[in-house]
């Protein structure tokens, strides 16, 4: 018989789960307050409420320029996720329900390639785009984003793809199903959970990355979020109040896309954990 914790632990741990929860949202809630209190620069108060309370750091960032620029991001963000799944999904299906020489190379190579930071990438991807004259384009840049989060998506698909009954699946082929129509009509709608997860996961690549954008991107009317962001702290000064203004509308959509795919995250990421 499970031994029911005492009410001293219980209170222990939640306290405990507080002080973390607190800990972890004190610097969220400081630019929060730094978004919404007048002033360019950090007040010197550790209190996380703001003294005055002013919208003149939105209205400062939202115009027309940044409209284009949340455009490009989008759009960005949105053309990644849709590469990113389509190709995660057929390279991870075929990872994981087929037996064809090379298989264990090309996933080790995807578990290798996930060990190196992105920003070792960049000379060669900078070389590859300027002779596909893709250097200063949404496109070329939708290119690097979906190649770095293919490994990690085709590995998560995979271990999800690999707890799918294979007695499911043979029983559509008895009943004349092809592979084709076998994997759009019922390995992708069971495998909605680990799909949810390798879009989010895509979407978050795109939206939040700035290094390679601000590396690729020369056109100003070009840049996303972050790299619009950024022009914000110069060298000599910096508009914090803009900056954090800044943060937390970008971080709106991520938000969004979280609540709107939460159901399905626990299941997907959860889901090749334990083969089935």
């Amino acid at each position: 018989m499970t031994r029911k914790p005492s009410a001293v632990a219980m209170i222990a741990v939640y306290a405990a789960l507080a002080v973390a929860t607190a800990a972890v949202l004190y610097p969220v809630l400081l630019v929060v307050k730094k978004a919404f209190e007048p002033g360019r620069q950090f007040a010197l108060s550790a209190s996380p409420v703001p003294e005055d309370v002013t919208l003149q750091h939105f209205d400062g960032l939202l115009g027309a320029s940044f409209a284009q620029h949340a455009l490009a991001s989008i759009a960005v963000a949105l053309a990644t996720t849709v590469v990113g799944i389509f190709l995660a999904c057929t390279a991870a299906y075929a990872l994981s329900r087929f037996r064809f020489p090379g298989r264990r190379t090309a996933l080790t190579t995807f578990l290798v390639v996930q060990m190196f930071p992105a920003s070792l990438l960049i000379l060669p991807l900078y070389v590859l785009l300027d002779q596909l004259h893709l250097l200063n384009s949404l496109t070329g840049l939708v290119l690097v984003y979906s190649t770095t989060a293919i490994p990690f998506c085709v590995w998560t698909l995979k271990g999800y793809f690999d707890s799918l009954p294979r007695e499911l699946l043979e029983a559509a082929r008895v009943d004349g199903a092809g592979p084709a129509r076998i994997f759009f009509t019922i390995v992708l709608p069971l495998a909605r959970p680990g799909i949810a997860v390798t879009a989010l996961f895509s979407f978050m690549t795109a939206w939040n990355e700035f290094i390679m954008a601000s590396t690729f991107l020369t056109d100003e009317g070009k840049y996303t979020l972050p790299v619009l962001l950024q022009s914000s702290v110069g060298q000599f000064s910096a508009d914090w109040g803009r900056f954090a203004a800044g943060a937390i509308v970008t971080s709106v959509p991520v938000m969004v896309l979280f609540y709107v795919l939460q159901k399905y995250l626990v299941g997907g990421l959860t889901a090749g954990a334990v083969k089935g």
